[in-house]
């Protein structure tokens, strides 16, 4: 009989735990459940330390570290994308994670275990060597020395943007050049994916890119809104692209976890610190059909699901 894939649904704020496709698999025991919906209002937007150790206590009796496959690990709200680091940190070896998102999530200030900067703190984990972002078509990119994006670990080869839409970034210093970006005038200029050969570029990617295994960090912001749903302002990608770029890669690398987020749901605070934070980053989005938005996300993440199974059972997905 083959091996089952290894799938988590951390429930924080019931979007994932409530869709068909992933209850199925938890009521058939083909998932795993992480209740830490006590723990949401600590972790949403920025995490407490506090809250982040208990999550991990929670993970590792649950699922423990080193045992099984690669996971397939749902938790709800972009508002939580910074938890991919956790999940990040309990894969050994080498790493070259492969984000997909609409935010390059690349903020260096403050340090914290903050959704808009958790991609430095996957870089200060011991066994990440790159970060490949891939998709972004958001505002952050337009001045963003005065966001504190961490455009020296573009310079170091640390990391590598390919947004799907960006005007040229206003740059002061010293040039910042890589893949997806070359510096000119006094701008960074994007090599942007919108209108690009998708093929073209799935293949230079993975001639590029060395055997080192990958993690791939899914954020579905940057998807349209036909598949997917989020409290966020979202982008142009489509998961079918997304999914060949995920087997094209893994066919030449092992591929270590896949981490999934961007559901909608209803943020709850219980300080004025974080409503602050999240009254200050989210954009103005129209009121959302909450069934209407649970039915698209219970669809993609069952997409998902399916391509993951398809992998493991031509032995691309380790099970």
């Amino acid at each position: 009989m083959a091996a089952q894939l290894r799938c988590i649904a951390v429930d924080l704020d019931g979007s994932v735990a409530d869709q068909s496709g992933l209850r199925a698999r938890l009521t058939s025991g083909q998932a795993m459940l992480i209740p830490a919906r006590d723990l949401a209002p600590a972790l949403r937007i920025v995490a407490s330390r506090s809250a982040l150790a208990d999550l991990s206590g929670r993970m590792a009796r649950i699922v423990p570290a080193g045992q099984g496959g690669a996971p397939l690990i749902f938790y709800g709200s972009g508002d939580f994308h910074h938890l991919a680091a956790l999940f990040i940190a309990a894969a050994k070896g080498p790493l070259t994670i492969l984000h997909i998102d609409n935010h390059p999530d690349w903020t260096g200030f403050p340090a914290t275990w903050n959704c808009g900067g958790w991609v430095n703190r996957a870089l200060d984990l011991p066994g990440v060597e790159r970060v490949v972002t891939i998709g972004p078509a958001s505002d952050d990119f337009v001045r963003p020395q005065l966001a504190f994006a961490n455009l020296d670990a573009i310079r170091s080869g640390r990391l590598e943007v390919h947004p799907w839409r960006a005007a040229p970034s206003r740059l002061w210093g010293r040039p910042v050049n890589g893949p997806g970006c070359r510096t000119r005038a006094c701008h960074i200029h994007w090599d942007c994916l919108a209108g690009q050969d998708w093929e073209a570029f799935a293949a230079a990617l993975d001639a590029r890119l060395p055997p080192t295994p990958i993690w791939v960090s899914l954020d579905k912001d940057a998807l349209g809104p036909e598949e997917a749903v989020t409290n966020w302002d979202q982008g142009g990608l489509w998961l079918d692209a997304v999914l060949s770029l995920v087997r094209r890669l893994a066919r030449r690398r092992p591929l270590r976890g896949m981490d999934v987020c961007g559901d909608y749901s209803v943020p709850v605070y219980r300080d004025p610190f974080r409503w602050f934070l999240s009254a200050t980053d989210h954009p103005r989005l129209p009121p959302v059909d909450r069934a209407a938005a649970g039915s698209i996300n219970d669809l993609t993440n069952t997409r998902i699901l399916h391509a993951a199974d398809a992998m493991a059972a031509e032995g691309l997905w380790p099970t």
